[in-house]
């Protein structure tokens, strides 16, 4: 018995044979070309085939994994019309007068390499998404069929790495869990991976002489065991059928109420990035969602993105959810997001640095064109607003006023809006002190405990090196949860957790008797914190 660490996404077992996929890539030559503009036409045809069949996976994605996961396939389809991208084909074929696979294979090598070499976790993970594409491109172009991974039975699935295209297409029935040599959980292999709610491994050096053997998946651990003994494979096999009652149990709650036995009732929301997360919001029967993270239309673009384009993105969310609450927090650009044309300086702590509320309220023009959108988006769903890392009342009054400003504009020019509710994040050690004065000036508020415990123990949650006195269950962070709590409903205000800490099932119960009103977590952590809250007295 050999037991090997990996990173892990999904936490589940997976017991059974090893299925080692060995792919075979597409063989392409180097051929001098005359015709470069027919060549160039091959391209483009093969290109259009390419986008076609992406279409038909993201309807299989849909039907198979929800609308969220299939526009990973969406995505693809933009990347192949990318005009860097295609003009350094068109590059190779015109000035090289090479032929159109050759020309796809050096481009996304190059491109894939690019993305490879960057920090950003997120970047770095689309090196496999060219690879995908352009592997395709190059199929079409040579006439051959594309990889698809066939399983004949359920086995764990070992590979040096798999693409979105592999994973999507595979008999979902016999995949057991799998184990790539390559990949991050950033990438959409992993995505697809939790939505298929398999158990997968990145990172392991996987040899090919396992092809076969039993093996035992831990995803709690992250570990993954090569010929396990007997009391081994036992333990995991118990674990197994714990997994699977659970999961059984966890469907029956979907459309029941988080309340407890007494009916104490508690709004269970799901945290977003993004639009397309909604999905996955509602496919984990969320009540709402208690925070949307607005910063991701300021991400990974090369300008200050519109009023209408703000616009649209919160009214999509706010229709999709169907009158469910939808709370948009404000930019929260700094510290680890960081934004090139924002232009911010370098800084020597940027935690504790020009971040969030601080630059929109110094930047008003950018604040505003996001408050009018969110406005403007309110009278297609319920929507409230919720200011970050607030330190002060006159941050809240300052904010509040540029709210009433844009209102103010809306009605003169006509467009249409509702009243909304305002609130602010609970994540400095500051705010929780003032949180009664604080309570006096908003609807609601949210305890964001990845940075209020950073902040309170001094100590940088991205530093490797402190994680073991990094502590989110210190008393002190349990008393500042308290002490929020109590201030607000004094005031008026009900209060929510939108960090980290509301998905920690073993405080579950501890909130509930402080007065929580409201969790906010990952849309997978819903069902199991809706289980607890179901089986409590308070």
């Amino acid at each position: 018995m050999k037991q090997y660490k990996a990173s892990t996404i999904v936490h589940k077992i997976a017991v059974g044979t090893i299925f080692f996929y060995d792919k075979q890539e597409s063989s392409v030559k180097c051929k001098k070309i005359e015709d470069t503009e027919a060549e160039i036409m091959r391209f483009e045809r093969a290109k259009e085939k390419a986008k076609s069949q992406l279409g038909t996976l993201y309807e299989k994605a849909k039907r198979e994994v929800g609308e969220t996961q299939a526009e990973i396939f969406a995505v693809h389809q933009i990347m192949l019309d990318d005009m860097d991208y295609c003009d350094a084909i068109y590059e190779i074929i015109r000035a090289n007068k090479r032929n159109a696979e050759y020309a796809v294979a050096v481009t996304g090598d190059n491109f894939s390499k690019i993305f490879a070499e960057m920090e950003d976790e997120y970047l770095k993970a689309r090196a496999i998404d060219v690879k995908d594409i352009s592997e395709r491109v190059i199929r079409i172009l040579l006439g051959e069929a594309n990889d698809q991974v066939e399983l004949s039975e359920p086995v764990i699935l070992l590979a040096n790495e798999l693409t979105p295209s592999e994973t999507i297409q595979m008999d979902h029935s016999s995949l057991l869990g799998f184990v790539t040599r390559v990949g991050s959980s950033n990438s959409h292999t992993a995505i697809l991976a939790r939505s298929m709610n398999v158990p997968a491994l990145f990172g392991l050096d996987i040899e090919r002489e396992w092809d076969g053997k039993k093996a035992i998946i831990n995803g709690y651990e992250g570990t993954l065991t090569i010929d396990p003994d007997e009391k081994t494979l036992l333990q995991a096999q118990k674990m197994l059928e714990t997994e699977q009652k659970r999961e059984q149990l966890l469907e029956t709650l979907k459309g029941k109420k988080t309340e407890t036995k007494t009916g104490k009732r508690i709004n269970l929301y799901a945290n977003i990035g993004k639009v397309s997360d909604t999905g996955s919001a509602l496919i984990n029967d969320a009540e709402g969602i208690g925070l949307f993270r607005s910063e991701f239309l300021y991400l990974g673009t090369d300008s200050f993105p519109t009023e209408n384009d703000q616009f649209l993105s919160y009214k999509e969310v706010a229709e999709t959810m169907g009158g469910k609450k939808v709370i948009i927090r404000t930019l929260d650009i700094g510290a680890d997001k960081k934004v090139d044309y924002f232009h911010l300086d370098q800084e020597e702590n940027p935690a504790l640095g020009y971040r969030a509320i601080r630059i929109c309220l110094e930047q008003k023009e950018i604040f505003k064109t996001q408050i009018r959108a969110i406005l403007r988006a309110s009278a297609y769903g319920n929507i409230s607003i919720m200011f970050p890392m607030i330190i002060s009342v006159q941050e809240v009054r300052e904010a509040k006023a540029i709210v009433q400003e844009c209102k103010e504009e809306l009605r003169e020019q006509g467009i249409e809006y509702k009243e909304i509710e305002v609130g602010i994040m609970i994540e400095t050690p500051a705010a929780v002190m003032i949180s009664d004065e604080l309570a006096k000036e908003c609807d609601f508020f949210s305890i964001g405990t990845n940075d209020l415990t950073q902040y309170t123990l001094a100590i940088d949650r991205q530093n490797p090196r402190l994680e073991s006195i990094y502590d989110a269950h210190h008393p002190a962070i349990i008393r500042m949860i308290q002490m929020t709590i109590e201030n607000g409903h004094k005031g008026g205000a009900w209060v929510g957790i939108c960090g980290e800490l509301g998905a920690d099932l073993s405080l579950i119960k501890t909130f509930i008797e402080m007065g929580l009103d409201e969790l906010s977590v990952s849309p997978s952590a819903i069902l199991p914190i809706r289980e607890i809250i179901r089986m409590l007295d308070e």
